[in-house]
């Protein structure tokens, strides 16, 4: 297997990267190995949407298009 070192990371990235490694009761190194797994799968397999659709689109019929929604919010709404 290979080794990588990341460089400059940011101590607030470390600190919470640290956080959700307690949280999930591994060690940050098996965090970090988690989180980089999960992100190289998701994007080589199209994601989590594509896995849903290649599982379940035969059950549900071809039509399995959302339309978002286009209208703009109103400015400050949200703030």
């Amino acid at each position: 297997m290979a080794n990588m070192t990341v460089r400059n990371l940011p101590d607030e990235i470390h600190d919470r990267l640290r956080a959700q490694a307690k949280s999930n009761k591994r060690s940050l190194e098996a965090e970090v190995r988690s989180i980089l797994m999960q992100s190289a799968i998701a994007s080589s397999d199209g994601g989590f949407g594509h896995r849903i659709r290649e599982r379940y689109g035969p059950y549900l019929g071809d039509d399995l298009s959302v339309e978002r929604d286009q209208t703009m919010s109103q400015p400050g709404l949200f703030d």
